[in-house]
């Protein structure tokens, strides 16, 4: 009895430790390994890819090859949908941030009418796909004119509600209600007391929004798809789906000329994720002081 005993604690842990390797097994055939064919693509061409083993490395005057056929597709149309994107995602943080920071400040230390119902809207808004929006957004640009326009993807992506909210955690939980009452009985104005004291302890949250901003305004393709009737006004997610439907592998019906091969295609979307990959790897510390700056209250 004593030894049944015994075992069933090793038992346990055993069975944990299968659980754990079976889940850890299925994320590397799920994740890794799509990821490591993805860098490797590159290096082959289209038919290596179909007769070479998945994982196998070709060699990178592959690659070369690659980027020239990219750059000739549509007389350099890559580069300037990389410019594009570059454009939007920038000029829409720069307002998300402008706008976010002082919504949130004042939806956590100011006192108004309609303060819960708007944090109400915010927090429900938040949770919303974007795709829901998409809409009635498309019918307000059309009304203004804007449909085919560069403010017809840097306005509705400038609104981020998510940035709002985070700022607002920020506030409420980080900056001590002492200070900004001790700022108001020494005479400073609410703009004072903003610009003086929230605005300077923001940084860690505005990077942290910043981040996140940026990376949803890069990988946004819905609404610039429906948006921007011209190629050479594409942001980069977008003219992928272009290179996408002029590759015969996926597109058997894929015109004559210069068509993209699946390795050239595999080399467009590493480019479309390497200017996040650089900004992460660039800003972690910035992320996690902003992720943890409302952790405990100063």
């Amino acid at each position: 009895m004593m030894l049944t005993r015994l075992k069933r604690p090793h038992e346990s842990s055993l069975a944990a430790t299968i659980v754990i390797v079976v889940l850890l097994l299925a994320l590397l055939v799920f994740f890794v390994l799509p990821v490591i064919w993805l860098v490797l693509a590159p290096t082959k061409t289209a038919g290596e890819l179909v007769q070479d083993g998945p994982l196998s490395f070709g060699s990178l005057g592959n690659v070369g090859t690659a980027w020239q056929h990219l750059i000739a597709f549509q007389d350099g149309a890559l580069l300037l949908w990389l410019r594009n994107s570059a454009v939007y995602s920038v000029l829409t943080l720069v307002i998300t941030l402008v706008t976010s920071i002082p919504a949130g400040y004042a939806l956590a230390l100011m006192n108004f009418r309609g303060r819960r119902a708007l944090l109400a809207v915010t927090l429900v808004v938040m949770i919303m796909p974007s795709a829901t929006l998409v809409l009635p957004v498309f019918l307000e640009l059309n009304e203004f004119g804007l449909i085919g326009t560069i403010w017809s993807v840097v306005l509705p992506m400038a609104f981020f509600p998510f940035g709002v909210y985070l700022v607002y955690i920020y506030f409420a939980t980080s900056l001590p209600k002492e200070i900004v009452e001790a700022a108001r009985i020494d005479g400073c104005s609410q703009r004072q007391v903003f610009t003086k004291i929230a605005l300077p302890l923001a940084r860690p949250v505005a990077g942290l929004v910043g981040f996140f901003s940026f990376v949803s305004n890069w990988n946004n393709f819905f609404l610039p798809y429906l948006v921007l009737p011209n190629s050479d006004q594409f942001p980069l997610q977008v003219g992928l789906n272009q290179l996408l439907s002029s590759t015969p592998a996926f597109n058997p019906v894929a015109g004559g000329g210069l068509n993209i091969t699946s390795a050239e295609l595999a080399l467009a979307v590493i480019i479309s994720i390497l200017p996040v990959l650089v900004l992460f790897l660039f800003s972690q510390r910035t992320l996690v002081s902003g992720m943890l700056a409302g952790s405990t209250k100063g």
